[in-house]
């Protein structure tokens, strides 16, 4: 095939909401739906193909480089390289660091995470943390983190739909309240929860905390802001994110344009955003609307694209 739609992964959370199931169409009734796992070759949470019910690493496995790109597959290996979600807070999520790479196997883990927020349309009080504000130093940290004062350290952030932030692996944050947002992030499950607001689960427990590992792996550099600045135009491609891990552009369209892949090696993932249109891939139509997720191989050179949406382009070049 030319192209790949999964069944979403739906997660049931303490803090989610009951926006992404009208976002995405769906015909399910659940509630708390805090996250939306659209593209994931995590072990227990591989997402399956629509069509003809194919796990995304069975995909890879299969496909290799013709699926994700033969540097990425020499890179990566049978592991597909991103995850892929749709996030919806009704509450604060808890504040929380990634490990990099380099920490995570040294703690044990297989890799770290660097990921990225696009708010989409979010309540009007909706905030975000991201980065520190003032200087602290490790044991500082330890101390706000006992104190409940945590919070007073960290940049926040009020956020409206088109907000983007790099999220990169040592920088604590958390997704606040009223929030509605896509995530891109390293094929990861790996997060240390540094405060949960004294909030207890279901059975009257307070949530696990990882104060030591987080302190392990929290980068305590101050920068002046953690927005991702850009201006938004109409009917082009514009870069919001490059790193190593992902490049991710978002494109606002009213009008057809062709996309050129004939010098790109990696697979493409596109994420509706709003609006709807179709995709012309390799000579076929293929509907795509805000809500989904379209997976394209490697060896597609170009795609057009028809009609008045707005999506996320993301791929990795190693």
């Amino acid at each position: 095939m030319n192209y790949y739609k999964f069944e979403p992964l739906l997660k049931q959370t303490l803090w989610g909401g009951d926006k992404i199931i009208h976002f995405k169409k769906l015909n399910a009734q659940m509630e708390n739906v805090g996250e939306s796992w659209e593209i994931s070759g995590v072990k227990d949470n591989e997402t399956i193909t629509i069509g003809d019910g194919r796990s995304l690493n069975q995909l890879v496995h299969e496909m290799k480089g013709q699926l994700v790109g033969e540097t990425n597959y020499k890179r990566f290996g049978d592991e597909f390289p991103l995850l892929i979600k749709f996030i919806d807070a009704r509450q604060d999520l808890s504040i929380q660091v990634h490990p990099t790479d380099e920490i995570a196997h040294r703690q044990g883990k297989s890799r770290g995470k660097t990921e990225m927020w696009f708010v989409m349309d979010s309540a009007p009080t909706a905030k975000l943390y991201n980065g520190l504000r003032r200087q602290i130093t490790s044991e500082q940290y330890k101390e706000m983190v006992e104190n409940d004062t945590i919070c007073d350290a960290l940049a926040q952030y009020e956020v409206k739909e088109g907000d983007c932030f790099f999220i990169p692996a040592g920088r604590i944050h958390a997704i606040g309240a009223g929030c509605f947002l896509a995530e891109i992030q390293q094929t990861s499950d790996v997060t240390y929860r540094i405060y949960d607001f004294k909030r207890k689960d279901k059975d009257g427990n307070y949530r696990q905390l990882h104060t030591q590992e987080a302190s392990e792996s929290i980068n305590y550099t101050v920068l002046e802001d953690y927005r991702t600045s850009y201006t938004p135009q109409k009917n082009e491609s514009q870069l919001l994110v490059e790193c190593p891990y992902f490049n991710t552009a978002v494109y606002d369209l009213t009008e057809p344009m062709t996309i050129d892949y004939s010098e790109l090696d990696s697979f493409v993932i596109l994420i509706g955003l709003k609006g709807e249109g179709t995709l012309t891939i390799d000579g076929e139509e293929v509907s795509f609307h805000a809500g989904e997720t379209v997976l394209i191989p490697a060896t597609v050179k170009e795609i057009r694209t028809e009609g008045t949406i707005k999506f996320l382009e993301t791929y990795v070049l190693s």
